[in-house]
């Protein structure tokens, strides 16, 4: 008896691997690595700056306007920060989704 899970298994592990073998492949990878890992790195860092600000050192416990701390204006800037991330993420993932599709073209022809 014929087993079709074999076939099913063969034939999709070629397509994958033509696929990643594909130079527009590649390039989709350079392109997001090249947004997406200085976007980890730098929120990260930007991340855990306030932690360790207001752990070892009191240079956020000085006022900027009033009663509020440095320390609360950096806080509220994450939001700011992820928000922005956020926005510019949306914005390249349409290059993305160009190239996927690029590729999706060029695979099947």
């Amino acid at each position: 008896m014929h087993d079709v899970t074999q076939v099913s298994q063969t034939t999709s592990h070629q397509s994958a691997h033509m696929i990643t073998e594909h130079e527009t492949f590649h390039r989709l990878m350079r392109e997001k690595n090249r947004f997406i890992v200085p976007a980890i790195i730098f929120s990260l860092i930007f991340y855990f700056t306030l932690p360790i600000l207001t752990s070892y050192t009191t240079i956020l416990n000085t006022p900027l306007i009033g009663d509020i701390t440095w320390a609360w204006a950096f806080a509220f800037s994450q939001f700011i920060m992820t928000w922005t991330l956020c926005v510019l993420y949306s914005r390249r993932a349409r290059r993305f989704d160009a190239l996927v599709e690029q590729l999706k073209d060029e695979v099947r022809s």
